[in-house]
């Protein structure tokens, strides 16, 4: 049997940080029918696991959220061979108890993106999968099992409000989206959560919290270069808490992919095209999704 491989994304802070922590490490190119990846995929070890990482940025920080290539990153993982995802990305806080430099274990989405593409299938078939859990039940049952030893406080759910970006919401909108019920404001989540469901891989997301979001005012008598300091200190932060977690998951000894669970057969019913009007050629461009 081929050794299991871990895919991880990084976000920000996170991103250029465990991406120099991959021991023996090399550089994948990977074509896919979505283009080119964020950046080269390291696969190496992380620990005791073999590892496919993606810096969902790319190197220095240069793509924002809505050029972030997320059709490519996931099709790129499966392509490796990646069943299980283990993802990062920084947030701002929408309550009072989840504090900035904690880890929240996500459960639930509310997309308010527009500009990216959300599907591997715009080109058909028609697919429509489940996604009433968005993140794999089975991969945060493990999270939380495991953040339970570690050091920084972690979450065990929360919604994760989406935004396009990459302008930071108004207060006004801080404060509705506490009303839909967010916990979490971010950029990145989707449709990279989206994609991997169509990919069949199972997908977690470890959100890291920079700050409080617009709702709550700042200081007084705290300047810009004051807060932003503080910020960037507080990700440092979080960043070192979901490394610690994340080495401590890989360093289980047990499978973290398994065949059996739903995230795994997604596509099972998910394919609503009848057979006959499927061309042969959207099936051989997108094989890899149903692997």
């Amino acid at each position: 049997m081929s050794e299991e491989i871990v895919g991880i994304i990084g976000g920000t802070g996170l991103g250029d940080v465990l991406g120099t922590q991959i021991e023996d490490a090399r550089q994948r190119r990977v074509r896919t029918p979505f283009g080119r990846c964020s950046g080269p995929i390291l696969v190496g070890h992380l620990g005791p696991r073999k590892v496919a990482f993606v810096n969902r940025h790319g190197e220095g920080h240069v793509l924002s959220p809505s050029q972030v290539p997320y059709a490519a990153n996931l099709f790129a993982l499966k392509s490796l061979g990646v069943t299980t995802v283990l993802a990062t990305g920084a947030v701002g806080s929408l309550r009072k108890q989840i504090e900035p430099r904690h880890l929240v274990l996500v459960d639930q989405f509310i997309d308010k993106t527009y500009r990216r593409q959300n599907t591997f299938f715009e080109k058909g078939p028609a697919v429509h999968c489940e996604f009433d859990a968005p993140c794999c039940g089975r991969l945060r049952k493990v999270l939380r099992r495991v953040a339970a030893r570690t050091k920084g406080m972690t979450h065990e759910d929360g919604t994760y409000v989406c935004m396009e970006g990459p302008q930071f919401s108004t207060r006004a909108e801080s404060l509705m989206h506490q009303d839909w019920g967010g916990d979490l404001i971010g950029m990145t989540a989707l449709p990279e959560a989206k994609l991997a469901r169509e990919a069949q891989m199972c997908y977690a997301l470890i959100a890291l919290v920079s700050d409080y979001d617009a709702w709550k005012p700042h200081p007084r008598g705290k300047g810009r270069h004051d807060l932003l300091r503080e910020i960037i200190a507080n990700l440092d932060a979080a960043t070192l808490n979901a490394i610690e977690l994340i080495e401590a998951v890989l360093r289980l000894d047990e499978p973290l992919a398994d065949a059996r669970c739903a995230c795994r057969r997604s596509l099972d019913l998910a394919v609503w095209t009848r057979q006959e009007y499927i061309k042969s050629d959207q099936m051989e461009r997108l094989a890899v999704l149903f692997k």
